[in-house]
Parts: C-alpha cells; structure tokens; sequence
C-alpha cells in the first residue's frame, strides 16, 4: 500500500487524509516538540509558516514580517507546553501570531505615519501595494483567508486543516472575500479614473 508522510510521521495513504490520522500525527509532533527535538519543530514551521505569514501581513508593515513570524514560532515554542489540546494547535498558535501583530502595533512610536511600501518603480510592484492595502481593510475572517489563499498558495484544505476552520467556512470566507474586494477594487479603479472635482470634463475634441 502507498504511504504518505504527514508531520514527519509515514502513515497510510488510505488514513493520511483523515482527522483522526492527522491529529494523532499532530500531538506526536508537538509532543516531541515538547521534549525539545528540533526536527519535530521544524516540520512545524514548514506546516504552519505560511499561515502565519499571512496572518502577519495582513496586519504589520511588510517589511516587518519575516522577522515577526520568527518572534510567533519562538513564542510558541516556548510555550507549548500550555497546548492541552493538539488538534486546536492551528488556532492557537494564530492566536499568538494575532496578538504578536497587535503587540508591534502598539509599541510604535513613529510620529509620522507614511504608506508601509512607498509606491513607485515597476509598476507591477506598486500595482501589487495598493491590491495589498485593500485586503488589509477587509474584515479580518476574510483578509487572512484570502492572504492565506492569493499570497502563500494555499488550498482551501491546507488553509482549513492549518486554521482549524472548517472547510465551509473557508469555502465562504474566500467567496464573500473575493466579492468584496472585487468591489473595492473596482471603487478603486473608479476614483482614480474620476475627473478632479474643481475642473471642467473634456468628453469630446471641440469643447
């Protein structure tokens, strides 16, 4: 029979896609993580970092976000002792990845607040700021779905089984997501084509 490895662990490929399977792969990892084997936690990281990541981005200056989700896993692995249950793993160590975000945010002493990227050279680039400033203002269910979805490459199973949401829920997340943010890009789109309000509008060659 063909096997798969899931969180390091060989199982059969018949059970690799259940709940049970994974969670029991789970909590063998996290207890290993536990007892301080280093592989354990980094068969971890490769599994959740993009979760993380996404959660991050949508939140913290892009620049900054590399180094928050090392704090996130750091704080973690220090503190996985306090996970009583294995299975609620993803959502636990969002939450820390949340409140890490909101940390930063309130340590901030900047006086002048200036755009987290500055626009300007290649226009894809810039392009790709303002989307990433939309999706920063869409309510946070939808936001780190879609992040988790259009940034990290994602699949609607990987995003639930890392989240610990259930499939629907990602399923609506990303529909309702992907239907707001189409309408404020199109907001978006539309405002910057609008004529300046304290000018006539030229609609033809002779006027």
């Amino acid at each position: 029979m063909e096997h798969v490895l899931e969180f390091g662990r060989v199982l059969p490929a018949g059970d690799a896609l259940t709940i049970p399977a994974r969670t029991a792969a789970l909590a063998e990892t996290i207890r290993a993580v536990a007892a301080g084997d280093e592989d354990a936690f980094a068969r971890l990281y490769a599994d959740y970092s993009r979760m993380v990541h996404a959660i991050l981005l949508g939140r913290v200056p892009r620049r900054d976000v590399d180094d928050l989700v090392q704090d996130v896993f750091v704080s973690a692995y220090t503190r996985i002792r306090e996970l009583r249950e294995p299975a609620a793993f993803g959502g636990w160590l969002a939450t820390i990845a949340r409140n890490r975000a909101t940390d930063y945010l309130r340590r901030s002493h900047e006086q002048v607040k200036l755009p987290d990227e500055l626009p300007g050279g290649d226009p894809i680039e810039a392009e790709t700021f303002a989307l990433l400033e939309i999706v920063r203002k869409l309510p946070d269910a939808y936001r780190e779905t879609l992040l988790m979805r259009l940034v990290e490459g994602m699949s609607g199973n990987e995003i639930a089984e890392r989240s610990g949401l259930t499939p629907a829920s990602v399923r609506v997340n990303l529909h309702r997501g992907m239907k707001l943010l189409r309408e404020r890009l199109n907001a978006h789109v539309g405002a910057q084509l609008a004529p300046p309000e304290d000018g006539p509008t030229k609609v033809g060659p002779y006027e």
